[in-house]
């Protein structure tokens, strides 16, 4: 659960993405004051995510390992936010990852995929891209600044995960995805 402070959808994409970094920088996804200030000046915009250029240099280095197990195995084009959900085709929406794992995660979105437990184990490269393509997403529905969860809940159809996490009416990184619906 993000601190009380994190309000609306930018905030929190920005505290998660702010953990991306925070675990970059050797610091790791649980140092809050990092997190804190860097998520701050993200918003502000004092600083700024990486380019999707940077990320797609950085999956070129390893051209034949799963992102998300890491296994080397035949590969297969992923779409992050699945087309199902509205998931668009193309390069910042997609990444390379292993038959078993693409069959795993079938239609789910990312983190409705590993559930709240799991959600700061994504790799960085898939979870930073995941969350700037929501991040854009969010900003062409006019819903980046929402900032009353009932209104997300509302739009959501991911209520069972909620119930199943028990953070029905509580902003969790579902409620950036949830909206998406299949």
């Amino acid at each position: 659960m993000p601190p009380k402070s994190i309000k609306s959808i930018r905030q929190l994409i920005f505290y998660q993405y702010a953990k991306i970094i925070s675990e970059a920088s050797g610091f790791g996804k649980n140092n809050y004051g990092i997190i804190i200030r860097t998520c701050q000046k993200l918003e502000s915009g004092e600083i700024h995510w990486s380019s999707s250029v940077r990320e797609w240099l950085k999956e070129k280095e390893n051209p034949d390992i799963c992102i998300y197990c890491g296994e080397k195995k035949e590969l297969t084009t992923e779409h992050i936010l699945p087309t199902c959900c509205g998931g668009e085709d193309i390069p910042d929406n997609v990444v390379r990852v292993c038959k078993s794992c693409n069959s795993s995660k079938g239609g789910k979105r990312l983190y409705e995929w590993r559930g709240l437990e799991a959600k700061d184990t994504h790799h960085r490269i898939a979870e930073g891209k995941y969350l700037k393509y929501l991040y854009s997403r969010h900003e062409k529905q006019g819903t980046l600044d929402v900032d009353n969860v009932q209104e997300l809940c509302h739009n959501c159809n991911m209520q069972k995960c909620c119930e199943k996490e028990n953070t029905v009416g509580k902003l969790t990184v579902y409620c950036i995805e949830g909206c998406f619906h299949r």
